[in-house]
């Protein structure tokens, strides 16, 4: 590690506390201009369609498709907004924010329970995943299906049904897609769905005595529950005071963006047919860390909401202190370093989310470096290239 450290001008380690807190400032005015700007939709529609009362059945309902299309705008850059800022509180469990751990731990505290992550329990099972990168035996999320989790015979026994064990209409595949993107993180959080394997069900962040934790951290989940106790007030009492419907607008919607744009940020980063996961004879901390893949995620709108955060997670994995905006910089000279070993992909992200969620369907029971399998049993054709 310290090899591929000196290679990085050092300069791109510095924290600047300034520099983070001008983008948390930033994405929080973005935030403050979205909703003022949302709070006018309802009124300018419902003038115009006063002034139009009379005009024709089409003009109406030009009228409403309008309306919903600004919701759909706010909606949209309200969800990336929260998602940048929801990654400013990810950069503060890491360290990335400011040498000030206080002031870091303060700010991503308050920002994670603003969008319903409980920040220290988090940040403890996800230290944890980056100490353990893709190591089938000990890594914390996105741990892959064996052949044996799912049932599935050797082809050695007897000719294999595929069907009978993933249903390949694309309705269904769709469906459980939207169920992953909206319900898999609070179902990781809850369940250790998609969890390291060898724990007890149920592991749960929010239980101080889950085995994701030491005594020494206990009360950290408490503190982390509390935070997320006093956000549930305030929605109540947001609820109380302006209606349930307006603060689903407002709020609700844009949270759930924000588990959409993780999900996918973080599935994609993971899980693709060219990244292999090993086990314990073959794993080390660098074939972990290089095992992830860099992504062009929605152009300039991931580099200027998501702070890059799919752009650059390569780099990430390797020195997660590192703070997102020396991350561009960083990854040229990794990227040099790595050679073959370095993944990337400008593969449009819903296109390779999809392909890859078809493609990435379990791995083999047996072998120390394994690549995932389709839903054919093939080793897929790989999503990403080496660069």
């Amino acid at each position: 590690m310290q090899e591929i450290r000196n290679i990085i001008p050092s300069h791109c380690f510095d924290r600047k506390t300034a520099v983070s807190l001008q983008y948390l400032v930033r994405d929080l005015a973005m935030a403050a201009v979205l909703c003022a700007a949302a709070t006018r939709i309802e009124g300018c529609f419902d003038v115009l369609a006063e002034q139009g009362a009379q005009a024709p059945h089409a003009q109406l309902l030009a009228l409403e498709v309008g309306r919903w299309f600004a919701w759909l705008l706010y909606w949209w850059f309200q969800g990336l907004t929260f998602t940048g800022l929801w990654v400013i509180g990810h950069e503060c469990g890491h360290g990335a924010f400011s040498p000030n751990r206080t002031l870091g731990h303060t700010i991503g505290f308050i920002v994670h329970s603003f969008l319903w992550t409980p920040y220290f329990s988090w940040a403890i099972s996800h230290h944890r995943h980056h100490a353990n990168h893709n190591s089938m035996e000990r890594d914390e999320v996105y741990v892959p299906k064996t052949r044996s989790d799912l049932g599935i015979p050797s082809r050695e026994q007897h000719k294999i049904e595929w069907h009978e064990y993933f249903e390949d209409t694309p309705v269904y595949t769709l469906f459980t897609l939207l169920r992953q993107q909206l319900l898999a993180f609070p179902a990781y959080l809850l369940f250790n769905v998609s969890g390291q394997k060898s724990y007890p069900w149920p592991t749960c962040h929010f239980d101080p005595n889950a085995v994701l934790f030491n005594e020494s951290q206990r009360y950290l989940v408490i503190l982390s529950n509390i935070g997320l106790l006093v956000a549930g007030c305030c929605v109540k009492l947001a609820c109380d005071a302006w209606g349930g419907v307006t603060v689903l607008k407002f709020y609700g919607v844009p949270w759930l963006m924000v588990t959409h744009w993780f999900i996918m940020i973080t599935y994609l980063h993971h899980t693709d047919p060219a990244v292999p996961h090993y086990r314990d004879k073959t794993w080390n901390y660098q074939r972990g860390a290089s095992s992830t893949v860099d992504r062009d995620f929605l152009g300039w709108q991931g580099r200027f909401f998501l702070h890059g955060v799919g752009h650059f997670h390569v780099i990430h994995h390797f020195f997660p202190q590192m703070p997102h905006y020396h991350a561009e910089e960083a990854t040229k000279y990794l990227k040099a370093f790595l050679g073959e070993h370095y993944h990337y992909s400008d593969q449009p992200v819903f296109q390779a989310l999809w392909y890859n969620y078809n493609a990435c369907q379990f791995v083999e029971d047996d072998g120390e470096v394994i690549f995932y399998r389709n839903k054919k049993g093939e080793v897929a054709v790989p999503g990403v290239q080496c660069s």
